[in-house]
């Protein structure tokens, strides 16, 4: 650990927040998230940050460019008590914007105006600005949406009373309203200091991605949405006042699925001695807000679910009910290997609670006598089958013929040298493969020195595909929390891999052009474009056997059919490979699997995208 990053973050904010967590959550936990946080600061932000920045002439041409038909963008803000130094930084961040074409609407719900009218009144020859004073205040909800009645643009921007917008924030979201004509907008977001404008704990997020949105409101700021939506959702619902964006946000994503995510720093939320920012642990009743918002919302789409919290504050766990007792097949490929296939075998059935299910064992090529004394002794016992593949090995083909035996509405793909931990684990993932757009549900893998060795896959890492956070010790959450959370990803490996049949039928399996390396890769993303999601379940946890230090391939002819499979890959999935994986900020370098920063060669120009 560096200590003087530890001495350079160390003041009396971060320090309260510090002695907060320890206490919440004991000495354990607290030094594990200690060593996360520095572990992170790894990623020199600031000197990212240095590339990030306007330069003149950007900024001129912005000003100078002529729209066809602009969309109006209303910024809403809810003023409270705000301190007279971040409240002008906060206007002046809109009225410094290079799009001209916006509103600032303000409602005030200060108990004593008379400073914040003093210097709100500045401003009001801007006649884009407009200010009310409310009779009362109405809370963050009501006062909000009392700014929300004020509103004549075709689009709202939410906007806490003391954050800052970047120069470009409205120009960049003008510009994505117009290419994708998206009912929602958002960006990335950063953190700023109060006392320093120090940027730090930068979010880089993902496109839209629902089952991320469940565990957490990642997208947070800035949120720009189109007016019609606001206002037929109802605008901000005070029940769930400390969550009421996250409500918001998850009522106006049921109603639409044109959703842009725009891959750049927009927004600086402000942390100060006050602030949810800085101090999460002050505002428990906004997680349990936060939680029944998530509850309501799956209730409202017609699913059943328990949603509970982590250990981690405004994060949470979503449990899917499972209907009925449905058949589910294992399909186990298997050569030789017998104590490595009876360990399998034997924490399925000693830990697992879940009953209805059958083992086919795909026997291939086995060559040791006693592998075919073990296949004798539990073939047709214990649900097991045992069926004979006679060709040279191919994954993608074992896992094929093996589906031609399988009885179960659900598939599950693994590895015979996977042990359970997760003793409800095929509940688990039955409760989501069963939800009517889940396809194939992923879980998290460790290596028997329990670190991680998968949890999830993204497509471009390494060149094809890569594990997440592969070597992470298991107990440390990673990037803000990804290792923890459920989410949904291009891809997760068939080491354990449930799969609808439904969904199987309509990829038409594996293909069997991929021996060895891809398959699964390949699969998920016919499953992703018949336009299922790929859920990883990070609650379902397995130990996986395979060696850390295993190479790809060790002859002549193996590099040769893996540099093939690899060509394959390239070729079929060209559009992905050049785009970005959609579940991965085009911020994060390729060359790593732990949301590394990629280095910055001037201004970044992501252009934004619409899922």
């Amino acid at each position: 650990m560096d200590i003087q990053k530890v001495l350079k973050s160390l003041n009396r904010y971060t320090l309260k927040k510090g002695f907060s967590y320890l206490k919440q959550y004991g000495l354990q936990e607290f030094l594990v998230r200690l060593s996360e946080r520095f572990e992170e600061a790894e990623v020199d932000y600031s000197d990212w940050c240095k590339s990030d920045v306007l330069t003149e002439q950007e900024k001129q041409r912005q000003r100078d460019e002529k729209w066809e038909d602009p969309p109006v963008i209303s910024v809403v803000v809810p003023v409270f008590s705000t301190p007279e130094r971040y409240l002008r930084e906060m206007i002046e961040s809109v009225t410094g914007q290079t799009y001209p074409h916006w509103e600032l609407c303000i409602a005030d719900g200060s108990p004593d105006i008379s400073e914040t009218k003093a210097v709100i009144g500045q401003y009001l020859d801007d006649k884009r600005i407009h200010y009310r004073i409310l009779d009362q205040n109405l809370g963050i909800s009501g006062n909000t949406n009392a700014a929300i009645e004020m509103a004549s643009g075709d689009y709202i921007a939410l906007f806490d009373h003391d954050d800052l917008l970047c120069e470009n924030a409205l120009f960049e979201v003008a510009k994505t309203a117009v290419s994708s004509d998206a009912d929602i907008i958002y960006t990335d977001e950063d953190k700023i200091k109060g006392d320093t404008g120090e940027r730090f704990q930068p979010n880089f997020k993902p496109d839209f991605n629902l089952d991320l949105l469940r565990a957490n409101n990642y997208i947070c700021h800035l949120l720009v949405v189109r007016s019609a939506l606001v206002r037929r959702v109802g605008g901000l619902n005070a029940e769930y006042d400390g969550a009421q964006d996250h409500d918001f946000l998850l009522r106006c994503v049921e109603q639409t699925d044109r959703i842009a995510h725009i891959p750049k720093i927009l927004y600086h939320w402000r942390v100060h001695a006050a602030s949810t920012a800085d101090n999460p642990l002050s505002k428990k009743y906004a997680y349990d807000s936060g939680k029944r918002a998530v509850l309501d919302h799956i209730r409202r789409c017609g699913e059943e679910a328990e949603v509970t919290d982590t250990k981690f504050p405004g994060f949470y766990r979503v449990r899917y009910r499972v209907s009925g007792e449905p058949f589910i097949s294992i399909l186990i490929p298997n050569k030789d290997e017998r104590e490595t296939l009876k360990k399998c075998l034997e924490s399925i059935w000693e830990k697992s609670t879940y009953r209805n299910y059958e083992i086919i064992i795909i026997e291939n090529n086995s060559t040791e006598p006693e592998t075919f004394a073990y296949y004798r002794e539990i073939d047709g016992k214990r649900g097991v089958r045992v069926v004979y593949w006679k060709d040279k090995f191919n994954y993608s083909a074992l896992n094929n013929f093996g589906f031609s035996f399988a009885k179960g509405e659900y598939l599950l793909c693994l590895n015979n040298d996977i042990t359970v931990i997760t003793p409800d684990w095929m509940e688990r993932m039955l409760g989501q493969c069963q939800r009517k757009n889940v396809g194939i549900v992923g879980a998290k893998l460790y290596y028997p020195d329990d670190t991680i060795q998968h949890a999830g896959v993204i497509v471009g890492i390494g060149g094809v595909a890569g594990a997440l956070f592969v070597g992470m010790p298991k107990e440390r959450s990673g990037y803000l929390r990804k290792a923890v959370l459920q989410q949904d990803l291009s891809a997760v490996t068939a080491a354990c891999m449930m799969v609808d049949r439904r969904a199987w039928e309509a990829a038409g399996g594996f293909d069997e052009g991929l021996a060895v390396a891809f398959n699964d890769i390949d699969f998920c993303l016919k499953v992703r474009d018949n336009g299922y999601l790929i859920v990883y379940e990070p609650n379902v946890e397995m130990y996986h056997y395979e060696s850390k230090s295993r190479g790809y391939e060790d002859t002549p002819e193996k590099q040769m059919r893996f540099q093939s499979e690899i060509d394959y890959m390239k070729a079929r999935w060209e559009q992905i490979l050049h785009d970005g994986d959609p579940y991965y900020n085009p911020n994060f370098s390729l060359k790593s699997c732990d949301y590394s920063l990629k280095k910055q060669t001037g201004r970044h120009a992501a252009d934004a995208s619409l899922r």
